[in-house]
């Protein structure tokens, strides 16, 4: 039987990829970690993760015990806290972040329909940056936040999808891009990518900023940016590009960027996320409301 702290620790680094800083997040020493995924490994057989003096891998069976795992550890810490909220009903407060002024516009239309079906429960929406997502998530400073994905996390549960885009590439408007139709995956090899910071989950950062093209080619990376309008104005400045979502030519218009349509790139999606052990009756219905409101508009 696994304790909870391996369960954590396993989790966590095959997320960070990194001892330091999943040693940070769980509160405890770098040797702790390194201890309990030893003696987890152990306990396997084999490997669950490849290291060497400059990066930490997910080994093959690492990664399928994370793919395994992960969903389950999330469901369980979300069903003990169903179980904790049932007798209490939707009452009390909601804090509900967004991160963009379209998922702001989105949010305002949520927020109606959920007051409308539980006039017992306030909520309280806020803007976060892009960086303040998962830290304000881990540290209770709200609840449940609508940003785009993928944010995958294992003390976060991302809710059901409620909107997906066509990706776009911005540019500045001078570059040779811009008088393109559209472009390809492909195509990504000859620009610059702005980076994003690290208190990104991985999958959200290798999302946006991917290190090769999918036939293997090198993208290069340029500077880091802490905001979406920050990394805008890097763009205009000619220091990188950035994959956006095609709400970006609407929202964020600008004479000195163009947004071009990245033909081949699957879609950029949008949803509710909220810590695991979280998953009140509040946080389950704006999520019901969400999809509602999608569905039915």
């Amino acid at each position: 039987m696994l304790e909870r702290y391996e369960v954590e620790a396993f989790l966590t680094l095959a997320e960070e990829l990194h001892f330091g800083r999943t040693a940070e997040r769980l509160r405890v020493s770098t040797a702790r970690i390194s201890q309990t995924i030893a003696k987890l490994e152990r306990r396997v057989g084999v490997p669950l993760f490849n290291r060497t003096s400059r990066r930490v891998e997910l080994s093959p069976m690492g990664r399928r015990l994370y793919d395994e795992m992960s969903p389950a550890w999330a469901e369980l810490n979300a069903a003990f806290t169903r179980a904790v909220e049932a007798g209490q009903g939707v009452t009390g407060t909601l804090r509900v972040a967004f991160t963009d002024v379209a998922a702001g516009q989105l949010l305002v239309g949520i927020a109606q329909l959920f007051r409308a079906r539980e006039p017992g429960c306030e909520v309280q929406i806020r803007e976060a940056q892009i960086a303040n997502v998962v830290p304000w998530l881990r540290d209770g400073e709200v609840d449940v936040a609508l940003t785009d994905l993928p944010m995958r996390d294992p003390t976060l549960v991302t809710g059901q999808v409620v909107v997906r885009e066509a990706r776009m590439l911005a540019v500045p408007s001078g570059h040779p891009f811009a008088r393109r139709t559209s472009i390809t995956l492909e195509d990504l090899a000859r620009v610059k990518l702005v980076r994003l910071p690290d208190s990104l989950p991985v999958s959200y950062r290798d999302d946006r900023t991917p290190a090769r093209t999918p036939s293997g080619r090198p993208i290069e990376h340029g500077p880091s940016a802490e905001t979406f309008n920050e990394i805008l104005t890097l763009v205009s400045a000619g220091q990188g590009a950035f994959l956006v979502g095609a709400h970006a030519r609407r929202y964020h218009a600008r004479p000195d960027l163009a947004f071009v349509p990245v033909e081949d790139a699957p879609a950029l999606e949008w949803g509710l996320l909220w810590r695991s052990d979280n998953a009140t009756a509040r946080t389950l219905a704006f999520d019901l409301a969400a999809h509602d409101l999608l569905q039915h508009p």
